[in-house]
């Protein structure tokens, strides 16, 4: 009952900080962690430890699962020399630079107990560092790096710590090290793949969502538990199973399977992420408390400050050093700019990984109690130096937040390519289609093409054909719904029934564009270049006439959506969310290929030949 009732309080504080974060505009990673530190000091709240068997095979497995589930293959293949820079380079030459200084300040500490204190902090953590990525917008290949190097750094810290906990029992030597990572990081990797194999393979038979949720829950631990039976990395073994069970995910899952999944891992990343920092700030008053160990408190806080002084300094001097070099292999027009080197050098804030970690070294070492708080000051003090700081880095460096406008013309060009995909196979079906359903299903993917166009840019204050249909449909829902409902409550259907239809609204309403949301303006401008086609190459953008409109929507008295130009004769007409969809039939009719955005600022372009946008 004391158990339970434990974790219930957990889960409503992790609630009630994550709210408060968010009215103060602030990571609930910050706020959940001064709830936790507060709550450590008073008495009534209990003391709790949070062993490293609990964080390594409880917490780190799911959530370094549910991450790799949402993390592209194709990102991570693009950003791989940046991201084994980071996770294994990096770490051990963290290990390194930490165990020097730390065996530097205070020579009665060993090497092997030194180095072992710099692989504890060594690994940034996933949660806190996207988290505020997310929240400032970084661009989207920075949190790329970020996410990929957090999936992978905790395993070479980890093995990196395992070899050093080995030395201080004099079990080990230095030459068998570099040995001891490639058994352990190549038997990750096999037995991830073998793991993920499985499930592929049997995930095609499974047709229940309940199911199929039960096997993805199993899955994490399961490759764990599995690579650390063999002596293998537990960590590489489940990101190695998560990155390739969630490539497959469309391929072998059915539809009901993967958004099961989704909201199921989605929850319980969310729990598990916030409580684990509040669980960090509540070691706070027994890792001071026992920190008195015959060392000054002055020596104590030089240590503490010159272990969290160097780790941010070797990140920051590995960035800088490791962009320079490929500055150096790089022409001067495509090499990135400093400033990217410089947000991700300062987005390197430490978890729930270096609180646990810390607790593996042995008890019997000198000054094992200032060696954790040592990690204790790093994790706080990254995550607020650096965490509060770093929206302020990026407006200094100008890193340019993640552009919508780009995003939202590259959402409506592969909504429209998968589209004309299925409209392509729509004509294979129709000499089989007795009920004439097809010219409704036409409809309907234009109509999704459409609204997907219409997030561009499109006349000032004036609500889009989409809008309009998710307004009206979610009246109709609602009006649906109270209807069922009250029939349900005369009792005269089966229940089960019921449920079903109330299920049935509830997947077509979250297919809707969210009520009342504040959509940002966007306006898309493109590449600029031509290139993508000989079409959109000889017809570059241009600036559109000031107040222009369209003559065929005017002589009707029809009030388009928003405006398109041809590029070849300057002629300007709606777009095909309006009623008249004038741009496209003047391509038919005079076969002019490429035509521009007319809305003020845009000059993003369509080539109707080819169907591409640039």
């Amino acid at each position: 009952m004391h158990t339970v009732l434990l974790l219930v309080c957990l889960a409503v504080a992790v609630l009630a900080g994550t709210a408060l974060s968010e009215r103060l505009r602030l990571p609930a990673p910050m706020v959940l962690i001064v709830i936790g530190v507060v709550g450590s000091f008073l008495p009534f709240v209990p003391t709790i430890t949070l062993s490293p068997d609990i964080v390594l095979y409880g917490l780190l497995p799911p959530l370094l699962y549910s991450a790799a589930l949402q993390t592209s293959i194709v990102d991570i293949r693009a950003n791989i020399t940046s991201v084994a820079s980071l996770s294994v380079a990096l770490i051990v030459v963290t290990t390194v630079t930490v165990g020097a200084a730390v065996h530097f300040l205070a020579p009665d500490i060993p090497w092997s107990v030194a180095l072992a204190l710099g692989a504890v902090v060594a690994p940034p953590d996933a949660v806190s560092a996207s988290a505020v990525a997310r929240r400032i917008g970084l661009p989207r290949h920075i949190v790329t790096v970020l996410e990929g190097e957090s999936l992978l750094n905790d395993a070479t810290a980890l093995v990196a710590l395992r070899a050093a906990v080995a030395a201080i029992a004099g079990s080990v030597a230095a030459g068998e090290i570099a040995l001891e990572f490639l058994i352990a990081a190549g038997g990750g990797i096999v037995v991830g793949l073998v793991l993920a194999t499985i499930v592929i393979k049997v995930r095609p038979l499974i047709r229940d969502p309940l199911v199929d949720m039960g096997i993805s829950f199993v899955v994490p631990f399961a490759a764990y538990l599995a690579a650390e039976a063999v002596e293998a990395s537990g960590v590489i073994a489940v990101v190695v199973a998560g990155l390739l069970i969630g490539h497959k995910a469309p391929i072998v899952q059915t539809t009901g399977s993967r958004i099961t999944e989704r909201i199921t891992w989605a929850t319980t990343a969310f729990l598990l992420e916030h409580a684990v920092f509040l669980l960090i700030g509540l070691q706070a008053a027994s890792i001071l408390m026992g920190s008195e160990d015959g060392m000054s408190p002055l020596a104590v806080a030089g240590l503490c400050a010159a272990v969290l002084a160097t780790v941010i300094v070797t990140r920051l001097v590995w960035l800088c050093a490791t962009h320079a070099l490929r500055n150096l292999r790089t022409s001067r027009d495509q090499r990135p700019p400093w400033s990217s080197a410089l947000v991700i050098g300062w987005a390197g804030m430490r978890g729930v990984v270096t609180i646990a970690a810390v607790f593996v070294i042995p008890q019997d070492v000198p000054h094992h109690d200032v060696l954790v708080l040592a990690a204790l000051t790093v994790v706080l003090g990254t995550l607020y130096i650096q965490g509060l700081t770093l929206p302020l880095v990026t407006r200094i460096l100008r890193v340019s937040a993640a552009d919508p406008a780009a995003e939202a013309l590259a959402r409506a060009s592969l909504l429209q390519k998968a589209g004309e995909a299925g409209l392509a196979e729509l004509s294979e079906c129709e000499d089989r289609d007795p009920h004439g359903v097809s010219q409704l299903i036409r409809e309907r993917v234009e109509e999704r093409s459409f609204a997907a166009w219409e997030r561009l840019s499109t006349t000032p204050g004036q609500e889009t054909p989409s809008d309009a249909y998710a307004r009206i449909r979610r009246r109709m829902i609602a009006a649906e719904r109270a209807r069922v409902l009250a029939i349900r409550r005369k009792g005269k259907f089966p229940s089960h029934i019921v449920q079903e239809v109330l299920t049935t609204l509830d997947y077509e309403e979250s297919m809707l564009e969210p009520e009342n949301e504040a959509r940002e303006p966007i306006v898309a401008t493109g590449s600029g270049q031509g290139g993508y086609c000989d079409d959109l190459a000889a017809f570059a953008s241009t600036t559109a006439p000031e107040g222009a409109s369209c003559r065929l929507c005017d002589e009707a008295g029809i009030h388009p959506v928003a405006l398109r130009m041809c590029l070849e004769c300057g002629e300007v007409a709606c777009c095909d969310s309006s009623p008249g969809r004038h741009a496209t039939a003047h391509f038919h009719h005079t076969g002019h290929p490429v035509m521009q955005s007319a809305e003020p600022g845009e000059t993003w372009r369509w080539c109707y030949v080819h169907r591409l946008a640039a």
